[in-house]
């Protein structure tokens, strides 16, 4: 199975349609999205430990990007993402840390297959929002298209 088929499966299972309808109520709950974002870190950072310096540590490094941008999104800091995007992030987020979901994370070998497939679309599609908010942190200022 390629990556977009892998992609495609997530996308429209009974699991990613389940941590979609979470998103919302993690999403305006700063105390439970405070510790959905402590479980994705820690999982994040076990991925890197099995997976290598390559993947792990971009893996890692992005999900620490997108935990910072819904951090500053929530204290109202960094406004200019739209609320659907925060929502995208959170259920891939809920679905990330479920160890039960398409390809269950006790097989070995290829549990984790379909949330690092899954973590690399959420990338790519956010690349151009992402890049905004870094250079926000980076200079303070927005930088809109």
């Amino acid at each position: 199975m390629n990556q977009q088929d892998l992609i495609s499966r997530v996308l429209s299972s009974y699991f990613f349609k389940k941590a979609t309808k979470k998103a919302g109520k993690y999403a305006v709950g700063s105390v439970a999205l405070l510790e959905l974002l402590r479980e994705v870190l820690v999982k994040a950072q076990s991925v890197g430990q099995k997976d290598g310096k390559s993947t792990g540590t971009v893996i890692l490094e992005r999900i620490n990007t997108l935990g910072r941008l819904i951090k500053a999104y929530v204290t109202g800091t960094y406004r200019v993402i739209p609320w659907a995007t925060i929502l995208k992030i959170v259920a891939v987020f809920i679905y990330f840390v479920s160890p039960i979901d398409v390809i269950p994370d006790f097989l070995p070998i290829i549990g984790l297959t379909d949330d690092i497939a899954l973590l690399s679309w959420l990338f790519s599609s956010l690349q151009s929002d992402i890049e905004a908010f870094e250079a926000w942190e980076k200079e303070g200022v927005v930088k809109l298209g």
